[in-house]
């Protein structure tokens, strides 16, 4: 038996602005856009290279809407692996996305906080 997670769910304010910064600004790939009903759609974003697949869900009730940026309490929420820190982390630096503390070198590898456009903090990621 062979098990992963294939993917993850992200509470969005809007789906297409959620797409445009996953898209545009982290260089993800639009995997599906389906529409399902005329307020709710299927919308899934992936880095180029695999791992989990990432369902930008848009919020559609007041509690849903209040996790928005904070899924996890505080806590980092997602791990964006690379294996080329220094290439991604400065490219990511170029594209504007905002990095919360300098690279730091630890040792199971490099690694730097950043927060995605709605708050959500994620660990940019190279393994030793």
């Amino acid at each position: 038996m062979s098990r992963h997670i294939g993917m993850v769910t992200l509470v969005v304010r809007d789906y297409d602005e959620a797409i445009a910064w996953y898209t545009g600004v982290l260089g993800f790939s639009l995997v599906g856009d389906t529409a399902l009903s005329p307020t709710k759609r299927w919308v899934v974003v992936a880095p180029e290279k695999g791992g989990a697949k990432i369902l930008l869900a848009q919020a559609d009730d007041n509690a849903q809407t209040a996790s928005i940026g904070n899924q996890t309490g505080g806590r980092v929420a997602l791990f964006l692996h690379t294996d080329d820190f220094t290439t991604d982390h400065a490219a990511m630096v170029k594209s504007g996305v905002h990095f919360l503390e300098e690279p730091r070198h630890e040792a199971y590898g490099s690694v730097a906080v950043f927060e995605d456009l709605y708050g959500n903090t994620w660990d940019l990621l190279q393994l030793k």
